[in-house]
């Protein structure tokens, strides 16, 4: 059986996880080894470490993201959460280092002072690994990827094409469920778009109220048409999720999409709190898509820029509507409709 893509993403994440702690972990058991005992030895018991106690924190993290009961403890209370991933990352490790003296005794004494040395260096090994999965989660680990490597300190131009995914009548919602239940409606909505657009190999650029905007560098996304099929997984996705929605809510989420591709400028921005900026007219663009949604009573648009060099996913046909006028270009915008065949 294939994996799907998300699969396919996790997998690539447990094994830079499993190289880089492993690399590490020998290291680390080299310069603490006895004298007696070769390097060699040392070495594999270091990987093997890090197999014990790395590779099950990382599918920890990895399956909190997914639906089901890791998932739900994150709505726990922030201290609890963490006391119970604390827990579970303690047990790990003496667990895994206890099975380690059995697989490999030292050849001689010195396993209390070892022991306890190890038992930092794990507990500071996943601090590290867990803030950089919190982090990730925080910003996006592209993001935190552009962040750490500087890749827009300074602007520059970039072609990229934009997903709008904006909630239908947010507002009636909001004032039938009241803010608290409305914000948990919109947590749920957003985690199925975040699903959809980890099949799709998107990113999340931002939540704007009851908006998402995704994004995919142009020339990776055109080829396959991912952003075409991105809405549809997303409907998809809502669907097989309609009795916890009805059950919670008393209501299934629905939305309206846009999508539009072209030239912008993304740099750093702001002092107090810094982000990943996209200036330009595309955007403005999308945008201008998203409210011809709602008055062509169409739920998913896309701009004749995009659909001219995007690959139609299986299943999905384009119905060509009349040139939309656009404010502030001088040009009409050629669009379409996309619809389930």
């Amino acid at each position: 059986m294939s994996l799907s893509r998300r699969g396919r993403r996790d997998l690539r994440i447990i094994l830079w996880a499993g190289i880089s702690s492993a690399v590490v972990s020998a290291w680390f058991s080299i310069s603490v080894s006895q004298s007696d005992e070769p390097a060699m030895r040392a070495i594999v018991r270091g990987v093997l470490a890090s197999l014990m106690i790395a590779t099950p924190i990382t599918l920890f993290e990895l399956r909190s993201a997914y639906p089901g009961f890791l998932r739900r403890l994150r709505r726990l209370p922030l201290a609890v959460y963490f006391a119970i991933k604390l827990l579970f990352y303690f047990i790990v490790i003496v667990g895994g280092l206890v099975t380690l003296r059995l697989l490999m005794p030292l050849p001689s004494g010195g396993f209390d002072a070892l022991f306890r040395t190890s038992i930092l260096f794990a507990i500071g090994m996943s601090v590290v690994g867990t803030l950089t999965f919190e982090i990730g989660g925080l910003l996006g680990f592209g993001t935190l990827k552009n962040f750490v490597t500087g890749r827009y300190v300074q602007p520059r131009r970039e072609q990229k094409a934009f997903l709008l995914i904006d909630m239908k009548d947010s507002t009636g919602l909001a004032e039938r469920l009241g803010p608290v239940r409305f914000h948990e409606l919109l947590n749920d909505f957003f985690r199925d778009v975040a699903d959809a657009a980890l099949e799709c190999q998107a990113e999340i650029h931002k939540y704007v109220g009851d908006e998402a905007i995704l994004t995919w560098p142009a020339d990776c996304t055109l080829a396959d048409g991912d952003c075409l099929a991105c809405p549809f997984i997303a409907r998809d996705l809502i669907a097989a999720h309609r009795e916890t929605y009805s059950s919670r809510y008393g209501a299934v989420p629905e939305f309206r999409a846009a999508l539009h591709c072209g030239e912008i400028v993304a740099g750093e921005i702001g002092a107090m709190r810094r982000e990943i900026a996209y200036v330009g007219d595309t955007l403005n663009v999308a945008a201008r898509l998203l409210d011809a949604a709602k008055t062509l009573g169409h739920d998913v648009l896309v701009s004749s820029d995009l659909l001219t060099q995007a690959k139609l996913p299986p299943g999905v046909h384009a119905e060509a509507l009349p040139m939309l006028v656009v404010r502030g270009r001088t040009a009409p915008l050629g669009i379409s409709a996309l619809k389930r065949a």
